[in-house]
């Protein structure tokens, strides 16, 4: 009994000595302290790309869709048979296709083997089917891009299930490996509501590409676009890609902020110079569009189809002035279009315009609209009492058409020309209006601007691709036209309305390897000058400007752009 109550109090003495402790031992913990099981899930990768518009539609093969929105979609969503280098050259794009060669030379035929792996992010297979669908709407559909090489496909057969494709021509063609690019989903667009005409109109239904897009919100601006999870190749190395528009002050100080890593933009001597102004930290560069801006003069059933007339009125035009609103003093005033088939960025490119052919030579004009019967009354040109009419037109209004147009119709206004300027909405105008039907051979009208609506256009025309292929597209009959006999009303073969007999063969031969495209070109040039059809204007021209804290973007190949290697791209320095 003594010892345990010894023990008792010893054990209350101890705790009242550690009661009165200053700094007690902290507690013996022999578990480990409960750890929250929710980690902070980082955010997708970003690259946030400024451009000065977004909206549809978005068909790379339609004319009414050319745009610089276009092309970049084209290249991140689409697949395509063969790309360009930054050498110009086309090669084969691997990520879609096993092989692709000429496999008899009677008949031409190129044959196709896709890889068994590629297939739309719906799960459909790439396959024969959508060569077929892209090729029947180049052959058929007005308004399409460079349709002549289509136009020389006499057949498509299938092989190993779908996978291989043979095509067969009517003529050679050289120009073959600038078929098939930006491929579209033949299985969704086929019966479409809409057709041809409706699709991409305003979205995608399906991707081929690297690519997808998470949202498209033209009230925005704005277009997200992330890894295509069902591609098959390389995946991109950035989760998403924004392009987010925005003005040329606005994307100035994105791109200085860092709030965007690089600027693709049209701009003019203003926007380009608030980019070149951010800074050593920004790399500037020039990139050519695949389009040039031109001035139509249609031979169709108007008073344009008599020759003194269309050469009276281009001797009104002050073309000078027509680059200098056109271009604003931006990166396209250095690319003016002095030939006629070849653009400025293209290798071989040389001035070809006849003498001061940028000049309005009012003189001239006169002689040749009085040989046609005119006679300048009160200030006006007449004929049989009635003025000499024309309507002018632009797509809609998209820059800088819309500009030019205003300023040509300003010149003939003040030369005595009536005119009246109309901006009908780009798909009408290149498929409807552009494409009405014409009769061959016809006369001068002697009033007004005949039966089809539309005398001069100011539209981009395309001059990517193969140059052959771009004279053929842009100045050439459809096969059968010239050795027709019908009197009928025909489509035009081209927005500007150009079948000449005379000039075909050569035409021919050039798209066809039988003369050289130089050769044909020293023929051809000096003819269609006077035709004075197709006055070219400009290339158009976009401004890069890079900014730091981005690594891959180059500016690609040229007409092409930086796009094509979006997948290489990454957040981070250079």
């Amino acid at each position: 009994m003594r010892t345990r109550g010894a023990v008792a109090s010893a054990l209350a003495l101890s705790l009242v000595l550690g009661a009165c402790t200053a700094n007690p031992p902290p507690p013996v913990v022999t578990s480990p302290a409960a750890q929250s099981t929710t980690a902070v899930k980082p955010g997708p990768s970003q690259i946030v790309v400024g451009v000065d518009h977004i909206s549809g539609g978005y068909n790379p093969h339609n004319l009414a869709d050319q745009s610089t929105m276009t092309t970049a979609l084209s290249q991140l969503l689409l697949p395509s048979v063969f790309r360009q280098r930054d050498d110009g050259q086309y090669e084969l794009d691997t990520t879609l296709m096993r092989s692709a060669s000429v496999t008899s030379q009677a008949p031409f035929t190129v044959t196709y083997e896709i890889r068994q792996d590629a297939s739309w992010s719906d799960g459909a297979p790439i396959a024969v089917e959508d060569f077929v669908y892209l090729a029947d709407a180049m052959r058929t559909q007005p308004g399409v891009v460079e349709p002549a090489g289509y136009r020389l496909i006499a057949n498509i057969q299938p092989s190993e299930g779908g996978k291989g494709v043979q095509v067969t021509f009517s003529q050679p063609y050289p120009g073959w490996r600038t078929l098939f690019s930006d491929l579209l989903p033949q299985h969704l667009l086929k019966d479409a509501p809409g057709g041809w005409q409706g699709a991409l109109r305003s979205s995608f239904p399906a991707y081929g590409g690297p690519f997808s897009i998470k949202q498209l919100d033209t009230a925005r601006g704005e277009i997200i676009l992330e890894r295509n999870e069902r591609y098959w190749d390389k995946p991109a190395a950035v989760d998403q890609i924004v392009l987010r528009r925005s003005d040329e002050a606005g994307l100035a100080t994105a791109l200085h902020s860092g709030n965007e890593q690089f600027v693709v933009s049209r701009t003019d001597a203003t926007g380009l110079k608030l980019l070149q102004d951010i800074g050593a930290g920004v790399q500037v560069h020039t990139v050519p569009s695949p389009r040039v801006a031109d001035v139509l003069l249609r031979p169709v059933n108007g008073v344009l189809t008599d020759d003194d007339v269309r050469a009276g009125v281009a001797a009104l035009i002050d073309r000078n002035k027509l680059i200098d609103e056109g271009t604003g003093g931006g990166p396209s005033a250095g690319l003016r279009a002095d030939a006629q088939v070849l653009a400025p960025a293209v290798p071989g490119y040389a001035g070809t315009i006849p003498g001061d052919g940028s000049a309005p030579d009012q003189a001239k004009a006169a002689s040749l609209l009085q040989k046609a019967g005119y006679t300048q009354e009160a200030g006006t040109w007449r004929k049989d009492a009635k003025p000499l009419s024309l309507v002018v037109a632009s797509p809609g209004e998209l820059e800088p058409y819309a500009s030019i147009a205003k300023e040509l119709a300003r010149e003939l206004t003040a030369a005595g020309v009536q005119v009246t300027t109309v901006n009908p909405e780009p798909h009408d105008l290149f498929s409807n209006l552009l494409a009405m039907p014409v009769n061959q051979g016809a006369q001068p009208s002697s009033n007004g601007s005949g039966d089809v609506g539309v005398d001069v256009a100011v539209v981009p025309m395309p001059v990517s691709g193969d140059p052959a292929t771009v004279l053929a597209s842009t100045f050439g009959c459809t096969p059968g036209q010239t050795t027709s006999t019908s009197t009928a009303p025909v489509v035009p073969a081209n927005p500007a309305g150009i079948c000449d007999a005379g000039l075909q063969p050569t035409i021919d031969e050039a798209l066809t390897g039988q003369e050289p495209l130089k050769d044909a070109l020293a023929d051809l040039e000096p003819k269609l000058w006077a035709q004075h059809t197709v006055i070219p204007l400009f290339q158009l021209a976009n401004t890069l400007a890079i900014g730091t804290g981005i690594s891959g973007v180059t500016p690609g190949p040229a007409m092409v752009g930086p796009f094509g290697s979006a997948v290489n791209w990454t957040r981070g320095g250079k």
